[in-house]
């Protein structure tokens, strides 16, 4: 994939830039962040989105936080808060803890964090290209905008066009942040691979029309048993997919499953401000004053999947088995 990473890091000017992704695709404008303070801030704000990439600038925060003097365990606590249902943020900030006060330890397991990604979702990328074929349907933004590396389930998608499995892919708006529209699409648009644009609801009657043969998502936070959140409208994907008989998969690192929970249930939702439902980028959609909901995130049961995708191979039935085994809890 001709890939536009969503931040890069100038050691030399203490500096972390972070690709805009509010901006998109209409400009690429770099943001400058110094401080954890202005991390968390731009996490919270989604200048930077995705579980991979939030992890790696959350990692980066930390070394922000000792070159600016800032006090880590504020910092720490800062950006832990930032956004509470992608789990790779706080395994992230888990293994920079043992580097704190230590500058050039800490820039070492930054690096180190990223570099796990990009060869993460490259092993992810080769799995997920054997078992997807003709048209594919995808939600949110799943590629190197959203985690630094190569992508998790769009990066599965792109490397079986290049290996002529997959011919078209289905991208869903997503609204109502539409990272679909923003950038699934501008990264297809770079990577040469035909697709074409749908409003969310209209995913049932293409399945109808049997004008999809799979589904692909990705993850921000996966249950031992398999359940898992998603930016929202996964959830009734994966039921429209069930009920027309679809394989429907998640693409996700094995970092992205919390060992903690049993189940989805225990998984937080954030819940964004209803701002983002009833205006975008400052034009009002909606009546003034008119009451609006909006959880960023979804759960899908296991029952829905067909398979996980992750860097060990992809996962079949029973799930709690197989995601015991990889992530060597047996």
């Amino acid at each position: 994939m001709d890939r536009v990473l969503p931040f890069r890091f100038a050691e030399e000017e203490g500096v972390f830039w972070l690709l805009d992704q509010r901006r998109l695709p209409q400009e690429e404008v770099y943001v400058p962040v110094r401080t954890a303070r202005e991390m968390a801030q731009a996490i919270r704000d989604m200048v930077v989105r995705g579980a991979p990439a939030i992890g790696v600038s959350a990692a980066f925060g930390m070394v922000l936080a000792h070159l600016a003097g800032e006090d880590l365990e504020e910092a720490d606590r800062r950006l832990r808060a930032s956004r509470p249902t992608a789990v790779n943020l706080f395994h992230a900030l888990d293994r920079m803890r043992p580097f704190w006060g230590d500058l050039a330890g800490s820039l070492l397991e930054a690096r180190r964090i990223w570099r796990e990604v990009e060869e993460t979702e490259a092993a992810i990328s080769r799995h997920g290209a054997q078992i997807l074929w003709g048209q594919v349907l995808t939600h949110c933004n799943t590629g190197p905008l959203a985690t630094g590396g190569y992508g998790t389930a769009l990066g599965a998608i792109v490397e079986a066009y290049r290996l002529g499995r997959v011919r078209h892919v289905w991208v869903d708006e997503t609204r109502p942040y539409l990272q679909g529209a923003r950038l699934t699409a501008y990264e297809l648009q770079k990577a040469g691979v035909p697709a074409t644009l749908i409003t969310d609801s209209m995913a049932g009657w293409l399945m109808a029309r049997g004008a999809v043969d799979a589904v692909v998502v990705g993850v921000d936070r996966m249950a031992l048993n398999g359940d898992f959140a998603n930016k929202v409208g996964t959830y009734a994907l994966a039921v429209l997919a069930h009920h027309h008989g679809i394989p429907f998969y998640a693409a996700l690192p094995l970092s992205s499953v919390d060992p903690r929970l049993a189940s989805g249930e225990g998984i937080p939702i954030e819940e964004r401000s209803p701002e983002e439902v009833v205006a975008f980028r400052g034009v009002r959609i909606a009546p003034e004053g008119f009451p609006a909901y909006h959880p960023a995130f979804d759960v899908t049961p296991h029952r829905y999947l067909t398979g996980i995708i992750t860097e060990k191979g992809v996962l079949y039935p029973p799930f709690a088995e197989g995601l015991r085994r990889a992530l060597g809890l047996d």
